[in-house]
């Protein structure tokens, strides 16, 4: 079967006097029956040439699907008179969210089964629940596309029914005043999908009565609403990538006025949660790695902020949790997460001690208050993700549940470890990686993938995947590169790989594979690159800088028109992305993106195998890019290497909803890998 071939319509795209011609720029229209049926042809012509991995593919699914427990259930937490926990059950693909009162011997009462909801849907997906203070009504918001644009329903929960009233065209995103009727959410620009609208809604009332309570002007903020950890405030959030400005009100004082607490500066940012008599706010005012400091909430501008952790050059502040009598603060040193307690008294702090060289470690779900009890999560490449309570007092660690890897699974068969290279302006870069001991050896043979993402500051820690053991037991290593562009390190590694400073990422990642190869974990022939949406720029941008490196490649949802997508402010999510990447109405950002754009660096050479994927309903990455830069390839590469576009019809960004659903797509990628390395086993 013949590879699809894209008709080419010159289109000519013109800015700051310099000409581009985009061939492909015709895909751009979802309703055009030509762009279908080309989408159509790619995932027929990925069907033929995988086709001597079907059998293999249904075995990895199966796989990886008996490794999960599937009657599973998560720990309970206690708030407002109830447990609550999240339940599946055998063969569930959705969620069942479940609540008892007072006991956890009481009975249990099913708050919504989202099997039942989804029941001959081809996608459903529910971005979890809110339930009213007298905890009689439930708010749920569904996207049945993928595009994450839900609908929010609602449940009486002393009567079962679900109620004919419905808000539509919403971000998902709410918070319920403690009046019991009164619900706030945050809607969407239905073009550009910006979150920039607050309603406020009273139950019983017509959904399109909703009042206006707040709307977001400045085309490079988002907002939404939350309520602190007390319950006796709600917050609308308007934030930018570089700026933040909070709004509150009394929770129960619905129709009240909305007041600021620090209006917006650029590159101040700045959260906010409530205890007693003070806001508690983490900000990176005067301090790049961001500190704590406590605000009046008679008066809580900059001016009256008090310092209560300062800042410190080398730990980067990313959370904290509050109680009755200690502050707990979630921190990040030399790459690694740490959980730091410290008595509102005044005595000595402590914190927590893990023994991994590579690991995370986070602040678990905390409602109470009054308690002395810390739950915390943990896992890492070799332990299964696990939750924790830690008794600030005495200092005693309970394991509540770890993940159950069904069929047993050894941690000691596994090593893990975090090794350094060297960037090319001699910064030292960490990699995190994994492998099987029985199967590794340093003799440069293993066939090793390099996963990284290196954008908005999203640090990516090591963590545990049951899927990953079907690449760890035929013999793969698995490495996470923290590139520059995350906060792996600290704030400044964002900024370090950002707007003009964007290319360290990719060169980064580059040092990364070639230290890998340098120090005999692998090879060229064996080296396989992997990364997702803005981490799929990054590995469209390092197969055109150094295509040699790599075996073979996979960009799943990947951001790789950056220009012509940052020049055009009506698709979604575009302006807000200005201080991230740069605006590219501004001649020194558009020099620079067009230098790196993944799409427009296509040139005529070999490229390595490369398998891309895509959602339709994508609404943070459109379709078209993937699919044009595909075509592109298509046209210009010079080699014979394998070159596959698979398009998930049915879904968005997130693909395949379902939490089995999704394993389909891990096989397919796990397929192409071990076809590439001539692992697919024989028929019969």
């Amino acid at each position: 079967m013949k590879s699809p071939k894209a008709h080419k319509r010159p289109q000519v795209l013109e800015a700051h006097g310099h000409r581009r011609i985009d061939n492909y720029y015709w895909m751009r229209d979802r309703e055009n029956p030509e762009v279908i049926q080309y989408l159509k042809e790619e995932n027929a012509y990925l069907k033929e040439v995988m086709k001597d991995t079907e059998e293999f593919q249904k075995d990895l699914f199966d796989e990886m699907k008996g490794r999960i427990k599937e009657d599973d259930e998560s720990v309970p937490y206690f708030k407002s008179g109830f447990y609550w926990y999240v339940r599946y059950r055998q063969g569930g693909e959705y969620p069942i969210y479940c609540r008892k009162k007072d006991s956890l011997e009481n009975q249990e009462e099913i708050i919504l089964d989202v099997n039942e909801l989804a029941e001959g849907k081809t996608y459903f997906h529910v971005a979890g629940i809110a339930v009213s203070s007298d905890q009689k009504m439930l708010a749920f918001p569904v996207d049945e596309v993928g595009r994450r644009i839900y609908t929010i329903h609602f449940k009486n929960l002393e009567t079962g029914e679900i109620l004919a009233e419905k808000i539509e065209q919403i971000t998902g995103n709410m918070a319920w005043a403690t009046d019991h009727y009164t619900l706030f959410y945050a809607k969407q620009n239905p073009d550009t999908l910006r979150s920039n609208q607050i309603f406020r809604y009273e139950l019983g009332t017509k959904p399109e009565n909703s009042e206006l309570v707040f709307e977001e002007l400045d085309e490079e903020f988002t907002c939404h609403v939350h309520k602190s950890k007390s319950q006796d405030y709600l917050f609308i959030h308007s934030e930018s990538t570089i700026s933040s400005e909070i709004r509150y009100l009394e929770a129960k004082n619905p129709n009240g006025q909305w007041k600021l607490i620090q209006s917006r500066v650029p590159h101040l940012e700045y959260a906010v949660d409530h205890y007693e008599e003070h806001f508690w706010i983490r900000t990176n005012h005067q301090a790049q790695n961001f500190k704590v400091v406590k605000a009046p909430i008679s008066n809580p501008s900059l001016e009256y902020w008090e310092d209560f952790i300062p800042h410190r050059d080398q730990v980067l502040i990313e959370d904290f949790d509050l109680f009755e009598s200690f502050f707990v603060s979630q921190e990040r040193s030399n790459g690694l997460t740490r959980i730091f307690i410290k008595p509102w008294d005044g005595s000595a702090g402590h914190e927590l001690e893990f023994e991994e060289e590579t690991y995370t470690a986070w602040i678990g779900n905390n409602p109470e208050f009054k308690t002395e009890i810390l739950r915390f999560g943990y896992n890492s490449l070799v332990s299964p993700p696990s939750t924790f309570e830690y008794h600030m007092v005495t200092r005693k660690r309970t394991l509540l549940k770890q993940q159950e890897v069904v069929g047993g699974y050894q941690e000691s068969d596994y090593q893990s470890a975090k090794i350094w290279a060297k960037a090319e302006d001699g910064v030292m870069i960490p990699i995190s990686l994994v492998y099987k001991k029985s199967l590794f050896k340093p003799d440069g043979k293993n066939p090793l993938l390099l996963y990284a993402y290196g954008s908005y500051g999203f640090s990516m820690d090591a963590y545990f995947s049951s899927s990953r053991l079907s690449l760890l037991d035929r013999g793969f290593v698995y490495a996470i590169a923290h590139i520059r562009g995350g906060e792996d390190l600290g704030r400044h590694w964002y900024e370090d790989g950002k707007l003009l400073k964007k290319k360290n990422t990719f060169l980064d990642f580059i040092a990364c594979a070639n230290h890998l190869i340098q120090e005999k974990y692998t090879s060229s022939a064996h080296l396989y690159a992997m990364g997702g949406s803005a981490g799929g720029l990054l590995i469209g941008a390092v197969i055109n800088m150094s295509p040699e490196l790599f075996n073979g490649a996979i960009a799943a949802v990947p951001f790789v028109d950056v220009v012509t997508t940052m020049l055009d402010e009506t698709i979604p999510l575009t302006t807000g992305e200005f201080k991230e990447w740069g605006n590219p109405k501004e001649k020194d950002y558009y020099d620079y993106m067009l230098s790196y754009s993944p799409y427009d660096n296509v040139e005529t050479k070999s490229y390595p195998n490369l398998l891309v994927t895509s959602g339709l309903h994508d609404s943070q990455v459109q379709y078209w890019e993937p699919t044009k830069w595909v075509a592109k390839l298509r046209e210009l590469k010079s080699d014979q290497n394998l070159l596959l576009l698979h398009t998930n019809m049915e879904a968005g960004h997130g693909g395949a909803s379902g939490r089995f659903n999704a394993l389909k797509e891990i096989a397919l990628e796990y397929a192409f890998l071990f076809k590439l390395e001539n692992m697919i086993p024989k028929k019969g």
